[in-house]
């Protein structure tokens, strides 16, 4: 009974939103940016030059808060399409400050984000497992939006310099095949997005988005989202990028991370073709575990598991790691499965 009041009361006051964003765009805007909205609105799919054009509106400042948080809502109602996420990607890709590395075959393994597990921080922990595999490893993020410590938190609890200059970046990334690329810091047109995504809290379109914007350009990518239904769709979001190859993966329970419990879900990106899979971690060698047992806290407790993981310290924090780094080094091409629904074996 509550959860049906909520979703009434959601859609209501995201109407509002809506009505609002139209009448201040009648007012503001042209008439090519209403028939967009209105587009949005009645539950049609804009095009990737449409939504390019309107987030180029955003990242110009041509909008307020109120009308960007409008958008976001009418989006969420809507549903995203391929087109709206390869347009809003491209646009705040290109908004990017460029890193000048020399280093080809970059991958990243961000997520979406989003699912409310408060596990600890595993796409960062695997990333050190990747690089030190050979992996050169592009690992882009931002502070916590949804979670208890994002990926920028738990680095900085380690005395990671989140702010180093693009310049210096490169030489990082050129010299180990490691780096963190903060998105806060490479990004100037997320200052229009983020005090918006802060007051909604909730998932929106940008949670989707931040996974498909590094600022380097990546040949290959494990992406993990909090919405199986857009496996497919993100994986071939992901090809219409130029990804040559990619895995996006959904746990158990909607985690965007692979879970060593339950049924994992995911969609690969190999040979210019999108297959849908499905796994449990007892079937790749990962013993099972509970939700509890990888959950983590505040950045400075997930830096010490982190660090006991990167010591080879047993315990679920590790397991679920070489999980993760081992979907990576598949996405990566490292590796390739003798059964993809079942084991991953060494080229």
């Amino acid at each position: 009974m509550d959860y049906n009041f909520t979703r009434i009361h959601w859609h209501i006051d995201g109407m509002t939103m809506i009505e609002n964003f139209v009448n201040q765009v009648n007012e503001t805007r042209s008439h090519q940016m209403k028939n967009e909205l209105e587009k949005v609105m009645s539950g049609r799919d804009m095009t990737e030059n449409e939504m390019n054009m309107l987030a180029n509106s955003i990242i110009q400042g041509e909008l307020s808060e109120v009308q960007i948080a409008s958008f976001l809502v009418a989006l969420k109602m809507k549903g995203e399409a391929a087109s709206e996420l390869t347009g809003l990607a491209r646009a705040l890709q290109k908004a990017a400050i460029p890193i000048p590395t020399n280093l080809t075959n970059a991958m990243d393994n961000c997520g979406t984000g989003g699912d409310r597990s408060f596990s600890f921080n595993i796409s960062t922990t695997a990333a050190f497992v990747l690089a030190a595999g050979g992996v050169n490893m592009a690992k882009h993020g931002n502070r916590s939006i949804t979670s208890k410590s994002g990926s920028a938190d738990v680095l900085e609890a380690l005395g990671i310099n989140l702010y180093l200059p693009a310049e210096k970046l490169a030489q990082v990334f050129d010299k180990v095949g490691l780096v963190f690329l903060f998105a806060q810091n490479l990004h100037p047109a997320m200052k229009y997005f983020t005090p918006v995504r802060r007051q909604l809290e909730i998932p929106t379109i940008m949670n989707l988005t931040g996974p498909l914007i590094n600022p380097i350009p990546l040949d290959t990518q494990l992406l993990g989202t909090s919405r199986p239904d857009l496996l497919e769709l993100t994986a071939n979001v992901l090809k219409g990028l130029g990804r040559k190859r990619a895995l996006v993966i959904t746990g158990e329970g909607g985690m965007d991370e692979a879970t060593p419990f339950g049924l994992n879900h995911y969609a690969l990106l190999e040979n210019d073709k999108v297959t849908l899979h499905e796994f449990r971690a007892s079937e790749v060698g990962i013993s099972e575990v509970q939700l509890n047992d990888i959950r983590g806290g505040e950045a400075p407790e997930n830096a010490e598991i982190l660090k006991n993981v990167l010591e080879n310290q047993p315990s679920a924090f590790l397991e679920t790691t070489v999980l993760n780094a081992g979907l990576g080094f598949y996405a990566n091409g490292k590796l390739i499965p003798s059964n993809p629904e079942l084991t991953l074996q060494e080229k």
